[in-house]
């Protein structure tokens, strides 16, 4: 079991205080930069909700999956 299968389990029921959490979370370090990296900030909340939030049981991007070399 992985470590985001593992977090989707401690925090079902709870998606919307998760998402809450992160939101409130990236703003807190967005005030602490003064907007610096507003955008990554921005994009970092949205990836960590929509991982947090997608069924594992659902095919894998192959972005999420890198090929092994």
């Amino acid at each position: 079991m992985s470590v985001m299968d593992k977090l989707r389990q401690m925090l079902k029921g709870h998606e919307e205080k998760t998402a809450q959490d992160v939101d409130r979370s990236g703003d807190t370090v967005d005030e602490t930069t003064h907007g610096k990296y507003q955008e990554q900030i921005d994009t970092a909340q949205q990836k960590a909700k929509d991982r947090l939030q997608r069924d594992p049981e659902a095919p894998r991007r192959e972005q999420d999956n890198p090929p092994q070399d």
